[in-house]
């Protein structure tokens, strides 16, 4: 699959000087946040053509604010007057009546095939620009656009990196249970730009994004032997990694992109194993009787969580890249699997097993402070947003009158109350986020 890189210009409109007045700035760190009013008009445009790219840009910046729970779009039915420029400051009385307290508004112009998106931030309140930036890219591109002016507006405004420009790998089933087609596809994080990476004839399991690069490790079964492939999203290139009997998992990448850490079972015993892409060589990370799997690199690249079963039970572990220093760090009730280190550093998600029912959790590196935020029949396969602050996963519903199960994708953030389905055309499993797209 090609991928058209859109080349991005940058600059900050000037507007005339303003007194210093409080910063409009939504507090992300507390339990709960009151969703931020904000009035986004539909991009400005000369011609037909641009005042539809207009209407659609401004739509999906909409779209992915209110999807984040920190932010409430104005209903365009209760604009009084839509400013005609974005070169002049707005009447900021006409928007503070209706409850706004931020105003995003821009402008679109086409010349051949190059889209150009300006647009523009402002406080309502404190009645001052918050920012203003201009892109350059092909029309096509247009999609892509939105989401990079969302993510500008979600920093400026949290103080966070924003996640919107980002995509989303996984698994898309259909059929019976006992004939289920897997097939691995990938989309927009909004579920957008829908499209499938394999054909169905091999069964796909457990994909995983690179933290540095547009890449992904995927498993498939060639001739009943769990074979490991690369995937370069914005090559299409693909090559095999290795075939690795006895592996359940795909592995996952480093933080540096340079090496892959799995499980296999060798001589009757899973264990943990990292690989060098570059020379192939593998290495052997745990020497235990019991069970280790489900190996994931801390972002900082100096330690591991896995799961293991070495206390009795399916417990979080933590250890030193080289293997040492293991540390159990889960110690409540229940079992607890698929561990996935927060790209910050300071929470690692997990699924959690007890009482017949699955459930989503976080806790600190150190294993306190542990929080369940959802749960169901069967939850699984958390994945992080690039910024920390959301979690994707997939969750499967019990079988209906003929057997047949439901499995979809759902996004949740750390607060536990902004949970929604991510629409997707059948069923899907393993999602695995991608990074900020470069």
């Amino acid at each position: 699959m090609n991928t058209i890189k859109p080349i991005l210009i940058f600059f900050l409109l000037t507007v005339a000087a303003l007194p210093a007045r409080a910063e409009l700035r939504i507090d992300i760190t507390r339990g709960t946040v009151e969703p931020l009013p904000i009035a986004v008009t539909d991009f400005l445009g000369e011609t037909g053509e641009e005042e539809l790219l207009g209407r659609q840009i401004a739509a999906v910046i909409k779209a992915n604010l209110e999807r984040s729970g920190l932010f409430r779009p104005a209903d365009p039915r209760a604009f009084i007057e839509v400013e005609k420029s974005i070169e002049t400051a707005p009447k900021y009385a006409n928007w503070r009546v209706i409850g706004s307290q931020a105003l995003t508004q821009g402008r679109v112009t086409v010349a051949g095939q190059e889209l150009r998106v300006k647009f523009r931030l402002w406080d309502v309140v404190a009645e001052q620009q918050m920012l203003g930036q201009q892109y350059s890219t092909i029309a096509t591109n247009w999609r892509r656009i939105a989401h990079i002016i969302a993510d500008a507006i979600y920093k400026r405004i949290t103080g966070e990196e924003g996640y919107f420009d980002t995509r989303i790998v996984y698994i898309a089933e259909k059929g019976r249970q006992d004939r289920r087609v897997k097939r691995l596809a990938i989309m927009d994080q909004d579920g957008e730009n829908h499209h499938f990476l394999t054909d169905g004839k091999d069964l796909v399991l457990t994909p995983r994004f690179s933290p540095s690069q547009q890449e992904i490790t995927y498993m498939s079964y060639f001739g009943g032997v769990p074979r490991v492939y690369l995937f370069n999203i914005d090559t299409g290139r693909q090559e095999v990694l290795g075939d690795f009997p006895g592996m359940t998992f795909a592995p996952r990448f480093s933080p540096d992109g340079k090496k892959v850490i799995m499980s296999m079972a060798r001589d009757g015993n899973t264990e943990i194993y990292t690989m060098d892409l570059r020379t192939r060589v593998v290495g052997r990370l745990t020497n235990h009787s019991a069970i280790d799997t489900g190996p994931y690199y801390s972002p900082d690249g100096k330690r591991i969580v896995f799961e293991s079963d070495r206390s009795g039970t399916q417990q979080l572990y933590v250890m030193n890249t080289d293997g040492r220093g293991v540390k159990r760090i889960s110690f409540g009730r229940g079992r607890y699997a698929t561990p996935v280190w927060s790209p910050r550093g300071d929470l690692i998600a997990f699924t959690k097993i007890q009482g017949g029912k699955f459930f989503i959790g976080v806790m600190k590196n150190d294993g306190t402070a542990e929080r369940l935020l959802t749960d169901g029949f069967l939850v699984e396969s958390p994945t992080w947003a690039p910024n920390g602050r959301v979690i994707m996963f997939f969750r499967e519903t019990p079988g209906t009158t003929d057997g047949q199960k439901q499995s979809k994708l759902y996004s949740i953030d750390l607060t536990g109350f902004n949970e929604r389905e991510v629409v997707t055309p059948m069923d899907a499993s393993d999602p695995a986020w991608s990074p900020l797209i470069p």
